[in-house]
């Protein structure tokens, strides 16, 4: 009898503990590479470190050094205007999509498709894409030119003041798609009760949309900023490969900065400090939205 329960009780313990040793490798991996180089990281960045990392410790010096540098500057210049209008592009149209597909409209599967066919692809295949397409030489001005419209100009990636508008273009291509999708299932959520009310009380559309509609969008909206932002910050490939960082340093960004300074100016240390600032401002932006979501479940 007491063998019975014995092997009912190894037989329960290892029922217990059969997931958790299943996890245990990848939680270990995940712990070291990831958790444990973003503190290797963090403490480099106050070492002078330059092509191999050093264990001199040089305090704050190269955040000082970091911000005092044109070329961060100019990194952090064309984060914010890259950010803030990829943000507002892609939330506007993504809701404006996701509006017009609500209506039932025809062939609804496949247009949502298309939208969405675009995030599939990596951003190093948008950004060849679009380089392609933009340049003068073989792309849409040539082409409109080719028609006989030979006055037309379409120089934006050439041009330092507008080339960073077109990283906005091609960020915005490839993800609207996906922020429709997540405004289009708030749209669904929203129960249609209140919505035939407002109508029988003679709400017009506008403010039918505007009153009740985008309000209750908010979880949606705050979800498709913290993607969107997140997105934003740490955007490499899609600058490596359409611009290159340039004309000069007219569309560097933190994240092309950070592996300019780290691999290829043999600056690790200035590049470990970038890339934790850049760690901080994500945190800045997922912390205080996590932690909103878990008080709204409590």
């Amino acid at each position: 009898m007491s063998s019975n329960v014995t092997s009912r009780r190894a037989d329960d313990w290892l029922r217990d503990a059969l997931p958790k040793i299943v996890l245990s490798p990848s939680l270990a991996i995940v712990l070291v590479f990831v958790y444990g180089f973003i503190l290797f990281t963090f403490y480099l960045s106050f070492t002078d470190s330059r092509i191999l990392p050093s264990y001199g410790l040089v305090g704050w010096e190269n955040y000082w050094k970091l911000f005092s540098l044109r070329a961060w500057g100019i990194a952090i210049d064309n984060l914010l205007i890259f950010g803030s209008l990829y943000i507002i592009i892609c939330c506007a149209l993504g809701l404006a999509l996701a509006i017009l597909l609500d209506q039932k409209i025809r062939a609804e599967g496949f247009i949502r498709t298309v939208y969405l066919y675009p995030m599939a692809l990596s951003f190093i295949v948008t950004g060849t894409a679009w380089k392609w397409f933009l340049d003068p030489g073989i792309g849409l001005q040539a082409v409109v030119q080719s028609w006989g419209w030979e006055s037309f100009t379409f120089e934006w990636i050439k041009d330092r003041e507008m080339a960073i508008y077109t990283i906005v273009i091609a960020a915005v291509w490839q993800t609207s798609g996906f922020v429709m999708a997540m405004f289009l299932a708030g749209l669904r959520g929203i129960d249609n009760e209140v919505l035939k009310a407002a109508q029988i009380d003679g709400a017009s559309n506008w403010a039918l949309y505007r009153r009740i509609v985008i309000p209750q969008l908010r979880p949606a909206f705050m979800s498709a900023f913290v993607v969107l932002a997140h997105m934003a910050i740490k955007s490499y490939d899609l600058v490596i490969a359409l611009t290159g960082g340039g004309p000069g340093t007219a569309t560097e960004l933190p994240a092309t900065f950070m592996y300019s300074y780290t691999f290829t100016r043999n600056q690790m240390g200035i590049g470990a400090a970038s890339a934790t600032i850049m760690l901080m401002s994500i945190a800045a932006i997922m912390v205080p939205y996590i932690w909103s979501e878990l008080r709204e479940k409590k």
